[in-house]
């Protein structure tokens, strides 16, 4: 009992000071209702330049969305086979070593810590203009996720397969791939789906430093003010954004198994029932007898699981191929380029403050108020989308199916296509930014908070029910006081991903940090842009540590 009340004061406390941060920030941005209704002007003149909307044509909008697509499709899989590699070394059932542990875990913190815009300046600067920048830029920042999800999955799955393995003699590498990969297989696609929905969307933000795609046209577009071209680029941003989340989410719940009735007299509907046909027994014999008899071999049969098995998996490595092909990155420059890499770190190395170390420093602080303000305005945004839908608060599945829709559609906006509206619309500086956040974390938060309340324990809201209380007493007595004590902790998470988000908004004008991270590069000032990302890491590295230790405490 000690224990959980010195658990409860301290999440309190840290709650609190949150709290009383994110309103101080709310206030020294100057973001009230008032500072929003001035823009009412601008808003109804930015949309009057909009529309009509200029898309482009459909063959310019196929070769766009391709490319950006194969380039998402190649960081993708680079940063599952580096995360493999390194969450291998990383996880303690396959390192013995802890010394090897650690320098994989802080390889993939590290990689996590520099954002993908840091990534891509350094990339651009090394290999040129063009796609290769912007696929290493993106796999090396998404080993940082997908890392730490891989080494996560490999020490929580069971570890006895291997263990046999290694009891028969097998080696280290059999270990790995006759046991510990295979038993994780559905977990690393889930993770690799979800990380190509995070990619696309940072996809965009790239093409502000050259690298080709949508993202180039979005900021090609905007940099001449052609807004009725831009716009237009964005709604085909979105819709791709969308449409790549939905179809994502729905192979991750078929790969991890989750149960999905096809839509009847559709293709999957058609294919259930083709593979219910070959199941079928012959008439009079068990369906286990007419699998496997005495002396027949143990092949598996080609049933219509396998086929559609093997067909998926022809599909994917011909898509993968396709992806290679129309990602069209120069990969010889991966050669050709190496013995310029001490030249070009020396342009990095060692950092510098320009002269500029007061403003960077204030800046900084800037990006941390927008990240503050926006965590608590999404915070009060995302509670009431978060309760409509959770089913066991809710109780009417058309609500529940409406909000959680809204959930999906609002986490497929990239922030920063928000962040250019708002800029427009209220001009540039932080209010821009901190609007954008607080909109985009109702996809996230709400979700978090929608989980949270649908993994209460019900017992209790039943005994609260049956003893006369109402739907809002058992509401706020039991389900939100069994899930407040998670709310809290991700919201802290929230913090952190406000943050990483903040540092890239302000190349668009969105305030914060990251105008100067820009500014640097356009000037070449490299060892400025090398100041700024070491100011970027330790902050970012203080909030996942705080959002890391909420979650403990709230255990």
């Amino acid at each position: 009992m000690a224990k959980a009340s010195w658990r409860t004061v301290v999440g309190a406390g840290f709650f609190l000071a949150f709290v009383v941060a994110a309103v101080w920030s709310i206030i020294d941005l100057d973001i009230n209702l008032s500072t929003i209704a001035q823009s009412w002007d601008n808003a109804v003149r930015f949309f009057g330049l909009v529309f009509p909307l200029d898309f482009p044509s459909l063959g310019e909008t196929l070769v766009m969305t391709g490319q950006t697509l194969a380039i998402v499709a190649v960081a993708t899989l680079l940063s599952v086979v580096i995360s493999t590699a390194a969450a291998l070394f990383g996880a303690k059932p396959t390192s013995k070593s802890p010394a090897v542990r650690t320098v994989a875990r802080g390889f993939i913190v590290v990689m996590r810590a520099i954002p993908e815009l840091v990534f891509a300046i350094f990339f651009m600067r090394l290999f040129g203009f063009g796609a290769l920048g912007g696929v290493l830029a993106l796999a090396f920042h998404s080993v940082g996720m997908v890392g730490k999800m891989y080494a996560d999955a490999i020490e929580d799955a069971d570890d006895g397969p291997r263990a046999a393995l290694e009891a028969t003699g097998a080696s280290r590498i059999q270990q790995i791939f006759g046991a510990t990969l295979p038993g994780i297989v559905p977990a690393m696609i889930a993770t690799g789906l979800h990380r190509f929905d995070i990619n696309l969307r940072a996809s965009v933000v790239l093409g502000w430093v050259g690298v080709s795609g949508i993202g180039m046209e979005l900021s090609s577009a905007l940099s001449i003010r052609d807004y009725d071209r831009g716009m237009a680029i964005a709604v085909i941003v979105l819709l791709l954004c969308i449409a790549t989340e939905v179809l994502s989410g729905y192979l991750r719940g078929k790969v991890l198994g989750k149960k999905q009735e096809p839509a009847r007299f559709g293709v999957l509907w058609a294919a259930k029932k083709m593979r219910e046909r070959f199941r079928v027994a012959p008439a009079g014999q068990p369906l286990s007898a007419s699998r496997v008899t005495l002396g027949t071999r143990t092949t598996p049969p080609w049933d219509a699981t396998r086929v559609s098995n093997t067909i998926y998996a022809g599909l994917t490595v011909a898509l993968i191929a396709v992806a290679f092909l129309a990602a069209d990155a120069n990969w010889l420059r991966l050669v050709t380029s190496f013995g310029e890499l001490p030249h070009v770190v020396g342009q990095f190395w060692p950092p510098s403050d320009g002269g500029i170390a007061p403003r960077l420093w204030a800046e900084l602080l800037v990006t941390l108020q927008i990240a503050l303000a926006a965590a608590l305005l999404g915070l009060i945004l995302a509670l009431p989308v978060g309760i409509l839908a959770a089913q066991n608060v809710t109780g009417n599945p058309h609500v529940v199916r409406f909000f959680r829709t809204v959930v999906v559609v609002t986490r497929g906006i990239p922030e920063l296509i928000l962040a250019i509206i708002f800029v427009i619309i209220s001009g540039l500086g932080a209010l821009a930014g901190t609007l954008a956040l607080a909109i985009g974390a109702v996809g996230l938060l709400s979700k978090l908070v929608a989980d949270s309340l649908e993994d209460t324990d019900t017992r209790v809201q039943e005994a609260l029910r049956a003893s006369g209380a109402n739907r809002t007493q058992v509401f706020f007595g039991a389900t939100l006081r069994q899930a407040a004590p998670a709310i809290v902790a991700h919201v802290f998470y929230q913090l952190d991903v406000n943050f990483r988000s903040a540092t890239l908004l302000g190349i668009v004008g969105a305030g914060g940090i990251g105008f100067y991270l820009l500014n640097a590069r356009r000037v070449l000032d490299f060892d400025v842009v090398t100041y700024i990302l070491l100011l970027i890491v330790f902050v970012v590295l203080l909030l996942e540590f705080l959002a890391q230790f909420m979650r403990r405490i709230v255990r």
